[in-house]
């Protein structure tokens, strides 16, 4: 019998998160959906929660085109924009 260690051969590179926000007041949040059903009702709500209740200035809704692979580049080439980002799933 042999047994195979699934793990990585290599060390991950070392990562940073990013600085959390003082407030989300006059922010741009994008909201990432899958795609599947569960996310729009979902995300109706949460997008008017971020701006009647924590003054975000705009929110960004993207749908990825494939709900099992990750987001497409050119989704993610208007990150730059953004202040912070929120990607969800639903079914």
């Amino acid at each position: 019998m042999e047994i195979l260690d699934p793990t990585h051969e290599g060390g991950a590179p070392a990562f940073v998160p990013a600085q959390r926000l003082a407030t989300l007041e006059g922010t741009i949040v994008a909201i990432l959906s899958n795609g599947k059903k569960g996310t729009k009702p979902f995300f109706d709500a949460f997008a008017n929660e971020l701006v009647e209740h924590h003054g975000v200035a705009e929110v960004v809704r993207l749908t990825k085109a494939n709900y099992s692979a990750p987001a497409e580049p050119e989704l993610l080439k208007q990150a730059e924009r953004w202040q912070a980002l929120v990607a969800g799933v639903g079914d």
